[in-house]
C-alpha cells in the first residue's frame, strides 16, 4: 500500500472545522466516507458533496487508505480510534490516521504507538485558521510524525490548506498548535485593551485601528477582529470554550517542561469571567466585553 497514491479517505467528526474540511476533500476527487456522531449531519454533508456515511469510525474507516478525524479533546480521539467499533478496529494494515484535533501531545504519542502496534500509521494534525479557514480550504496544518507518512498524504491534506508542515516527531504538531494558542491568547488580550482605550479616549475606534494595522501593531487578530470588537459584535468565530480547553493543555504542557506562561494564565482566567457573563460560545475576541463592564 504505500506505494499507492491515496485515493479513498475516511472523515471522522463533521462539525465546523471537519464539515468544509471533508467537502474540500469531495471536491477534490477524492472518495470519501463519513462518520459523525449525529446521523442527520452525515447525511446532510452526502447530500451535498456526494461520497457516503457509516455507521461507525470503522465502518467508516474500512477500505480507506487515509482517515481524517477532528473531534473535540483527547477522550474523544480516544473514543473514535481505540473505542468500541473505533477506527482503528476498521483500518487496513498501512492506513494512514491524521487526527486534525487539537489534543494534547501526550495522546498523539500514545495514538502512534497504538497505531504501529497495529500495523497502521498515525499523523497529528491541528489546524489553524478557524472556520473561515476550513471553509475556504486555507488552513494551516502543524503536522508531528515520520517523513515518509507525511509524505504519502501530503497532497490530500492539501485540499483544505494553504500549509500544511511536517514539525518533527509525532506529538510536535501539537506542540506548534499550543505555541500558536499562546501567542493568539496575548494578542487578542492586547487588541482589547486598545480597543477599550481608544473608546473611552474619546477617537474613532475605526479609523485608529485602520492607521496602527499599517505599522508594528498589525495583526491577523486586529485586521480580522478590531471592527468587530469595537462593534461588541461575538456570534462567530472561534468559542471562548474552545479557546480555554486549547489554554489548558499549554499550562499543563507548561507545567511538564519547566515553561512560564504568566500571560497566558491570566488570560486564562480573563476568559473563564467571559464564561460566567454566558460567553462560552462567543468568539475569543470578545475578551473585550469584561473591560467595559469597569
Amino acid at each position: 500500500m504505500n506505494q499507492v497514491a491515496v485515493e479513498r479517505v475516511a472523515f471522522i467528526g463533521l462539525g465546523v472545522m471537519g464539515y468544509p474540511m471533508a467537502g474540500h476533500l469531495a471536491a477534490k476527487g477524492y472518495q470519501v466516507t463519513v462518520f459523525n456522531r449525529t446521523q442527520a449531519k452525515a447525511d446532510q454533508w452526502v447530500t451535498e458533496h456526494g461520497g457516503s456515511s457509516a455507521a461507525t469510525p470503522a465502518g467508516a474507516a474500512r477500505d480507506a487508505q487515509a482517515v481524517f478525524a477532528c473531534v473535540g479533546n483527547d477522550d474523544d480521539i480516544r473514543a473514535v480510534t481505540m473505542g468500541q467499533d473505533g477506527a482503528f478496529h476498521g483500518m487496513s494494515k498501512g492506513a494512514i490516521f491524521i487526527d486534525h484535533t487539537t489534543a494534547s501531545a501526550e495522546v498523539a504519542r500514545e495514538l502512534y504507538d497504538e497505531a504501529n502496534s497495529r500495523g497502521l500509521e498515525f499523523l497529528d494534525g491541528p489546524v489553524s485558521g478557524g472556520q473561515a479557514g476550513a471553509e475556504n480550504g486555507m488552513l494551516t496544518v502543524m503536522v508531528g510524525g515520520d517523513q515518509s507518512t507525511f509524505d504519502r498524504v501530503s497532497v490530500a491534506i492539501d485540499s483544505f490548506a494553504r500549509s500544511a508542515q511536517l514539525m518533527g516527531p509525532v506529538g510536535n504538531g501539537q506542540l506548534t498548535k499550543m505555541v500558536n494558542q499562546i501567542a493568539i491568547a496575548g494578542l487578542v488580550q492586547g487588541l482589547s485593551e486598545a480597543v477599550n482605550f481608544a473608546e473611552r479616549a474619546g477617537l474613532d475606534a475605526n479609523q485608529v485601528l485602520d492607521v496602527i494595522s499599517k505599522g508594528a501593531a498589525q495583526s491577523w487578530q486586529m485586521e480580522n477582529r478590531g471592527a468587530t470588537m469595537h462593534e461588541d459584535k461575538f456570534e462567530f468565530g472561534f468559542a471562548v470554550d474552545w479557546m480555554r480547553k486549547d489554554l489548558g493543555l499549554c499550562l499543563a504542557e507548561a507545567n511538564r517542561n519547566g515553561a512560564l506562561l504568566p500571560v497566558s494564565a491570566l488570560v486564562d482566567q480573563f476568559y473563564s469571567e467571559v464564561q460566567s457573563m454566558g460567553g462560552g460560545r462567543w468568539d475569543t475576541s470578545s475578551l473585550v466585553r469584561r473591560l467595559r463592564r469597569s
